[in-house]
């Protein structure tokens, strides 16, 4: 690849380990131009497999921040742009299979009032009632793929819509970035949470920590915001983000101010409380109904979008329950004590 010709010093993180035959691939190209064989999907689900996850979010990685030392040009090398639209490939294949168009309505709006009320697993109402701190700190370091760089996959749709559609998607977005004022973004204001919480808050810090169905949840958005194609898929996924907001992150505010001495934290969470609300109503009526109306032929996308995103949460919320139903951390192993990262207890056997 050459020597690096400018990537953001200070926000690119470093490769991280690979964990299989994809991973591997594509951080060997990236490092040494060593050749990228088109991965075959033979075998692994899609849908939360570790190793595909981690090589499309290298493939991703490069649209955000890129990575340090790895040259700029990579992010439209055609051997890299190729081996990602494979991943893509395998990726979309599996949420289209699981979704089932006819178990919606085909109104959008109507849809997404509907997959709003879908049951997940009580991943907040758990931490609302019984989380600690430890879980508050592993609850942020599988966020932090995503939350360190909030709202930039969304922006992706600025420029791909039109009229009062877009215009609703800008008011939100401009709320997502803190109306321009230094230091209010909401990433930036998660990244001060992280350092109270004495957690690294540089971008990917925490990559070789997050299983597949943590790296699913920033890949799908990804997924949505790179490719034009699928611009209603990112209607659907902010509209269904913002209509589902206010209670979740309710209930992470409530374990943060039960815990207490968290400031950073509950600002973090106080912030998407008192904006989300708004933004919920912008999204359903003016974003989704404004799209639409210009598109029809999208309407089909923000259905799917905003249902594959309610199945990613709802895997990403069970794998962790179930890890801390056994007692274990739901992080891959790592250098646990070292991070200061302790195993949270039995939340769902609480009191």
């Amino acid at each position: 690849m050459g020597p690096s010709t400018g990537n953001g010093k200070g926000m690119a993180p470093s490769l991280p380990t690979p964990r299989g035959p994809i991973s591997s691939a594509i951080v060997a190209h990236l490092v040494d131009g060593e050749p990228l064989p088109v991965p075959s999907g033979r075998g692994i689900d899609p849908l939360v497999d570790d190793d595909l996850h981690l090589g499309l979010w290298c493939c991703y990685q490069l649209h955000h921040h890129g990575f340090d030392g790895v040259d700029d040009d990579a992010e439209w090398d055609p051997d890299v742009v190729r081996f990602r639209r494979t991943l893509e490939s395998l990726f979309q294949a599996g949420l289209r299979a699981e979704h089932q168009a006819r178990a919606v309505p085909t109104d959008p709006s109507l849809a997404l009032r509907i997959i709003a009320t879908w049951a997940g697993p009580p991943l907040a109402r758990t931490v609302g009632e019984r989380g600690e701190l430890d879980h508050l700190r592993e609850l942020a370091i599988h966020r932090s793929a995503y939350q360190l760089k909030e709202a930039d996959a969304h922006t992706w749709a600025i420029p791909r819509l039109a009229g009062p559609g877009r215009s609703a998607l800008i008011e939100i977005q401009a709320d997502e970035y803190g109306s321009g004022r230094p230091g209010d973004a909401h990433a930036e204001l998660f990244a001060d949470a992280m350092a109270e919480l004495d957690l690294p808050s540089d971008l990917g810090h925490f990559v070789d920590r997050l299983p597949g169905t943590t790296l699913a949840t920033d890949n799908l958005v990804t997924l949505f915001g790179i490719n034009r194609r699928l611009r209603g898929a990112l209607v659907g996924h902010l509209a269904l983000f913002e209509m589902c907001s206010v209670a979740p992150m309710s209930q992470y505010l409530r374990a943060a101010r039960r815990v207490g001495g968290l400031p950073a934290l509950e600002r973090f969470y106080e912030v998407h409380v008192e904006a989300d609300a708004h933004h919920a109503e912008l999204a359903i009526g003016r974003m989704v109904g404004g799209v639409v109306d210009r598109e029809p032929e999208l309407a089909a996308d923000v259905v799917f979008g905003a249902a594959s995103l309610a199945r990613v949460e709802a895997r990403f919320a069970h794998h962790i329950l179930r890890a801390w139903d056994d007692g274990a951390s739901s992080l891959r192993p790592s250098l646990e004590t070292a991070l200061g990262v302790g195993t949270p207890g039995d939340l769902t056997a609480a009191g």
